[in-house]
């Protein structure tokens, strides 16, 4: 297989990362949210790129010396091929580089493909927030990673 390599997101993007959002979740993000975090001085937006085509997408946030991943998500044609793990390491590293120490996400209580995956990163699960979720409604937890 060719290589994936991991760039920054371009508004030309959008496309490709609003189909790859449709498939994976039941409460999409729309166009407005995604192009609010290209264009947010404190986010951080990347892709993986296989053959000129995105197969997955990363959004964060950093503020001072705490970051948080918004949105992770890969093409289903492509899972479990270490593309979701080559984004955070991406993500990791820029982080670290800008001086952020914790980073926080939440996941589905139900998830726990996503909860495993991120524990396998270094991330702790350290919090829960009740009813976080709708379209099922479901809890979130928290999980933490010190940079």
């Amino acid at each position: 297989m060719p290589e994936v390599f991991i760039r920054d997101m371009h508004e030309s993007d959008l496309p490709a990362v609003l189909e790859i959002e449709r498939i994976s979740f039941t409460v999409p993000w729309s166009a407005s949210s995604f192009l609010n975090e290209l264009h947010n001085l404190y986010s951080i937006t990347k892709v993986a790129i296989l053959e000129d085509n995105v197969i997955g997408y990363i959004c964060a946030h950093h503020i001072i010396d705490e970051s948080y991943i918004l949105n992770l998500a890969v093409h289903p044609d492509f899972r479990r091929g270490g593309i979701a793990t080559k984004l955070v390491k991406e993500v990791l590293s820029e982080l670290e580089g800008k001086g952020c120490r914790f980073i926080y996400l939440e996941v589905r209580v139900s998830n726990l493909v996503a909860r495993n995956f991120y524990s396998r990163l270094g991330f702790k699960e350290v919090g829960v927030r009740k009813n976080y979720y709708t379209s099922p409604g479901e809890d979130a937890i928290i999980m933490m990673r010190e940079l």
